[in-house]
């Protein structure tokens, strides 16, 4: 085997398996986020310097950011073929869009409660 042949064939083999590297680099990954996530809850917010109504939806967003990476990684979906991460990501969106709209929906009936 030439030294290109081999080349290709660990880049291929690179992209199907997790290496310890990459394991290590996700998790530095997600505990930077959850820090982040300790530090708005338990500093940021309580020490008057961020209002809750700005901190949850930053919450959404690094959870969704963390279930990306766990998702893709953990889970082995950033190396499968298009199709079945289509049908894993997108009935996850749709779930998504019930949780905001029930949600919403949830501010509408606390309110009506309040007359």
């Amino acid at each position: 085997m030439s030294a290109d042949s081999q080349e290709v064939h660990h880049e291929e083999g690179e992209h199907e398996t997790m290496t310890r590297k990459k394991i290590w680099k996700v998790f530095f990954i997600l505990l930077a986020v959850t820090c982040v996530e300790f530090f708005i809850a338990l500093i940021l917010v309580p020490g008057g310097h961020m209002n809750i109504k700005y901190a949850n939806p930053v919450y959404i967003v690094l959870t969704l950011f963390k279930a990306f990476y766990i998702v893709a990684y953990f889970m082995h979906l950033k190396f499968e073929k298009l199709g079945l991460a289509l049908s894993i990501i997108v009935p996850i969106l749709f779930i998504i869009g019930l949780i905001l709209v029930l949600t919403n929906e949830s501010h509408h009936w606390i309110d009506l409660r309040s007359y």
